[in-house]
């Protein structure tokens, strides 16, 4: 999520500018005695007031004075004291501020730890468990080869193992695909990315997928890679769960502007698919994981979608100097 800047807050205007308000009020006084001097209301008000003198009313203006001193004095530390709470209040933002940052940051040392713990997991599951798989499979293949006719139930056990070994073989290779992208590392995020429309492709004959990738996306930093490879991953995941689509569009692009230093990945997921309402993105297409690694990477992420006319998903992610 994005934060807002707490260090340049504005003031109220009453507060950015007091003498503004104070040259105003002086400006006031200088009329009201220029006026008073001009129809000499004093003189005014004691001719119709020395009747009753006794009421002492002629002392009346000293009486006024004083009671706008003491008004102005109770302004003057009504506005200290909302000077003060206006700068306590600052501070607790500019604290919270911080506070959100760092929570940020542990968000994604999180995800690298994932990332790192995902890859150790790929790697073991291919050189150990993949090796030992393949191991059993020869020797059951080699029982099967020289049993012959008079062996007729080895074979049948030899040919179950098998299959067997080629179904683990099977889930284990959906395992490393899921934990870590196929040729992701060697291959570059442009393979990894059509190895994974291909996998969909298969599992989801009925949709047709469009994949089209301008400009130079391998040699990213890591994090950046992921998170792109991530993103269509899940998209495609929404897509066979939710969406019955009959045409899914992935569009990839890295945009350089002519500005100086501003390089850009463009990323868009759309589908024909039957949609969802507003206020069905969180609850039942999960997006907010989606969101939540773009804004970490200082991207921007946009849903558009309503029932019936599918649902598409915009990530813009600054490399920010991370082609390598």
């Amino acid at each position: 999520m994005r934060m807002p800047r707490v260090e340049n807050l504005p003031l109220p205007q009453a507060y950015e500018r007091p003498w503004r308000d104070a040259a105003i009020v002086a400006a006031i006084t200088v009329l009201g005695f220029a006026l008073s001097a001009h129809f000499e209301i004093t003189e005014l008000l004691y001719s119709l007031t020395r009747h009753w003198e006794y009421f002492q009313i002629d002392e009346l203006p000293v009486g006024m004075l004083a009671l706008c001193g003491g008004l102005i004095w109770m302004s003057w530390r009504r506005y200290g004291h909302a000077r003060r709470e206006l700068n306590a209040r600052r501070i607790v933002e500019a604290r919270l501020a911080e506070a959100l940052a760092e929570n940020r940051i542990l968000a994604q040392e999180n995800l690298r730890i994932q990332e790192t713990e995902r890859k150790h997991l790929a790697r073991e599951l291919h050189d150990e468990l993949g090796q030992y798989l393949n191991a059993i499979k020869l020797d059951a293949v080699s029982i099967a080869d020289s049993a012959g006719s008079e062996a007729g139930l080895s074979v049948n056990a030899s040919r179950a193992i098998i299959r067997a070994v080629d179904h683990v073989h099977r889930t284990v290779s959906d395992m490393i695909g899921r934990l870590r992208p196929v040729g992701l590392d060697e291959l570059g995020l442009a393979a990894a990315i059509e190895h994974c429309v291909d996998h969909w492709r298969q599992r989801i004959p009925h949709t047709r997928f469009q994949l089209s990738v301008d400009g130079e996306i391998d040699g990213l930093a890591e994090p950046l890679t992921l998170t792109v490879y991530r993103l269509i991953q899940e998209g495609l995941t929404n897509i066979h769960k939710h969406a019955n689509a009959g045409k899914a569009e992935i569009y990839l692009r890295r945009v350089v502007s002519v500005r100086p230093g501003v390089d850009e990945l463009h990323l868009t997921v759309a589908d024909d698919g039957c949609g969802m309402e507003s206020n069905a993105r969180v609850t039942r297409f999960g997006l907010s994981g989606m969101r939540e690694r773009v804004e970490m990477s200082g991207g921007t992420f946009a849903i558009s979608s309503a029932p019936g006319r599918g649902l598409k998903f915009d990530a813009c992610l600054p490399l920010n100097g991370g082609a390598q």
